[in-house]
């Protein structure tokens, strides 16, 4: 029921997010002005779902492990509890414990995890987190973020394309109505940024609550996460905030107040009730 719930809200943020282009369509020159926008953005985010993965895994410095790394080991057995292909594997060796997962589905897939994760976790807890990462492959959750990401991309394209084209609802001589422009300009890649990290956020729950059912107990899990969240604050990760969506945990802290609607992932609270609920905390 969680996942489902979790689904739907998704799907939803992601009609809102195609609301807001075809909005923005409205007032750039018609059909042509959005299939351009489009265009371009599908584009960038093409070459980002085929490609992200050996990006990620190289800008982490990460490498391939075999049968014998207990890390393979782990993933090993815990895909085939989930009935799903088994991924590559790889250790990164950072020393903030994070890990990740990508690839275009589960054919394609890989994990990582850094050598400060492997460090600090026991082996339930290490369980827990790729547990984790896989449930973020069934989903196939890369798909959806690039999805969305590709949506906002047009967003800005567009808003770049009014501000200096006008919109087909003014007198063509006027050349557009420049506050409204200027206002979509800012205001409409801040709302799809916002809509982008709420379904970062909305796919996160789902990953946990389905890892917990792969690793057989959501403790497994919600413990890692706990350690996890303490231990990134004392030892950070040198990595592009693009890829922050990616992680099991945010690297940067997230900001208070306002700055937590752009963050990627839950608070760790609400993960844990998610998980386990209010009378285990």
């Amino acid at each position: 029921m969680k996942t489902f719930a979790n689904n739907l809200r998704t799907g939803l943020l992601m009609f809102v997010l195609t609301g807001l282009i075809l909005g923005a369509g409205y007032w750039i020159g018609g059909q042509q002005g959005l299939i351009y926008a489009l265009i371009v953005a599908g584009i960038t985010n093409f070459i980002g779902f085929f490609f992200s993965d050996k990006i990620a895994l190289a800008t982490m410095g990460a490498e391939e492990v075999g049968p014998d790394h207990r890390l393979y080991r782990i993933v090993e057995r815990l895909a085939s509890r989930a009935g799903l292909p088994l991924p590559r594997v790889y250790v990164s060796p950072q020393m903030a414990p994070n890990a990740f997962a990508t690839g275009r589905g589960p054919s394609s897939a890989a994990v990582c995890a850094t050598q400060g994760l492997l460090r600090v976790l026991d082996e339930r807890e290490v369980e827990g987190v790729m547990a984790h990462e896989l449930a973020h492959v069934r989903h196939r959750d890369i798909l959806i973020q690039s999805v969305a990401a590709t949506i906002a991309g047009a967003i800005t394209v567009l808003g770049y394309m009014l501000m200096w084209g006008g919109g087909r609802r003014d007198d063509e001589r006027s050349g557009g109505n420049p506050l409204l422009a200027l206002l979509f300009l800012i205001l409409g890649p801040i709302a799809a940024g916002i809509i982008q990290a709420a379904i970062s956020r909305q796919r996160e729950y789902a990953a946990d609550t389905r890892g917990g059912e792969i690793c057989g107990d959501p403790m497994k899990l919600a413990s890692a996460l706990d350690k996890i969240h303490h231990l990134s604050k004392q030892i950070p990760m040198h990595v592009n905030p693009a890829f922050n969506s990616l992680f099991i945990a945010e690297p940067l802290s997230a900001m208070e107040g306002i700055g937590n609607l752009f963050s990627t992932h839950p608070p760790l609270e609400k993960r844990l009730l998610n998980l386990i609920g209010r009378e285990y905390l």
